[in-house]
């Protein structure tokens, strides 16, 4: 349950009822990657949360989602339902990231709460977002780029608005994030074909 924290002018709004602007969230990620990411480093998914409360298992899902996909070089997913990241094991599965994948390029994947004519909005912005944030939990911040889609409003109980948030809003945003990411792949791989053609 992360709260974003970089300028909120680098980060964009998208309407997870529109399914259209799913494919302008994969256009718009192909594009923030393709500004910072150099051929052939590596760009890891990581999303977090926990599949214990249906608020926070956004993550999870979307990990599930993406690691049941034929894996691209150079793309990898950590945090499932089957092997989630929370706010027990994040700290060493970011470490373990940096260990195994040099230079990794993080892009972190986290339920969030908002406004609530924000609900079902997913942000993707420029920076870290800092887990565990929107619940008082102390985590350390992870991320190159910042994928949120915000699952309820903020405001007293926030643990309890976690268990209340209705599933289905959250499995519509997980669809949506994973249509974008894919488009977002295959964009990213046409240019590499692209690029080694000419």
């Amino acid at each position: 349950m992360g709260l974003f924290l970089k300028d909120k002018n680098r980060t964009v709004y998208f309407n997870s009822t529109d399914r259209n602007s799913a494919y302008k969230l994969g256009k718009t990620l192909s594009e923030l990657i393709r500004e910072q990411v150099l051929a052939n480093r590596n760009i890891v998914f990581l999303c977090i949360g926990s599949d214990r409360a249906t608020g926070d298992c956004l993550g999870p899902i979307i990990g599930y989602k993406l690691s049941k996909v034929a894996p691209s070089k150079n793309f990898y997913v950590y945090g499932t339902l089957e092997e989630p990241v929370h706010a027990k094991n994040l700290k060493d599965t970011i470490d373990m990231i940096y260990a195994t994948h040099e230079d990794a390029f993080i892009i972190a994947i986290d339920a969030s709460l908002g406004k609530s004519n924000h609900i079902g909005y997913i942000t993707l912005g420029v920076g870290s977002i800092k887990p565990g944030a929107g619940v008082n939990k102390d985590l350390p911040p992870v991320g190159d780029l910042s994928i949120t889609g915000i699952v309820n409003f903020s405001g007293l109980l926030d643990h309890m608005l976690l268990q209340t948030t209705r599933l289905n809003v959250v499995m519509s945003m997980a669809d949506y994030i994973c249509l974008g990411i894919n488009h977002c792949i295959h964009s990213l791989k046409s240019m590499t074909l692209q690029d080694q053609v000419t």
